[in-house]
C-alpha cells in the first residue's frame, strides 16, 4: 500500500460519513427551529439540500407550510420591510369577527340581564302580597277576638 492510500485511509477512520454529519446536524437544526417556534411564538421554515440533491424541510405549527411562509417572505421583502397588506387584511378580518363575536354575546348577555331583573320584580311583588304587613295593634286586636270567641 503506497503513502497516499494509507493516509486516506486514516482520514477515513478519524471522520465519520458526509451523511452521519449532515444528519446529526440537521437533526439539530430542525429542533432547534422547533424550540424556537414554541418558545418564541413564531414562523419558522427550515429548508436543508444535501451534497446528493436530497432536500429536507421543516415548517412550525399545523397550518402553515414551508411554501406559505416564503411566501410572506418574498412579499415581505417586496414590500420593502413594511408589513404585507394582505396580512393587514386577514388581521383586520378576524378582528371583526371577533368584535361581532363579542358584541352578540353581550346583547344575549343584556337580555338575559333583563328577564332577571323581571323575575327578581315579580318574586318581590309576591312577596309583598303574600306577607301582608302585621302590626302589634293588629295582633293584640286578632288576640282579644280569639280570647272572646273562646269564651
Amino acid at each position: 500500500m503506497g503513502r497516499k492510500k494509507a493516509a486516506n485511509e486514516a482520514n477515513r477512520r478519524r471522520e465519520p460519513p458526509a451523511g452521519d454529519v449532515l444528519q446529526r446536524r440537521r437533526s439539530g437544526l430542525l429542533i432547534k427551529a422547533r424550540d424556537l417556534s414554541v418558545l418564541c411564538d413564531v414562523q419558522v421554515a427550515a429548508v436543508v439540500l444535501s451534497g446528493h440533491g436530497k432536500l429536507y424541510d421543516f415548517s412550525s405549527g399545523t397550518n402553515c407550510s414551508v411554501a406559505t411562509i416564503l411566501q410572506r417572505y418574498q412579499s415581505h421583502c417586496e414590500t420593502g420591510g413594511r408589513v404585507a397588506p394582505v396580512v393587514c387584511e386577514r388581521e383586520t378580518q378576524l378582528m371583526m369577527e371577533n368584535i361581532l363575536t363579542l358584541h352578540e354575546k353581550e346583547r344575549k348577555l343584556r337580555d338575559e340581564n333583563e328577564l332577571l331583573k323581571q323575575e327578581i320584580a315579580e318574586v318581590e311583588e309576591d312577596d309583598k302580597r303574600i306577607t301582608l304587613p302585621i302590626t302589634v295593634p293588629k295582633l293584640q286586636h286578632l288576640a282579644c277576638f280569639l280570647a272572646c270567641k273562646g269564651c
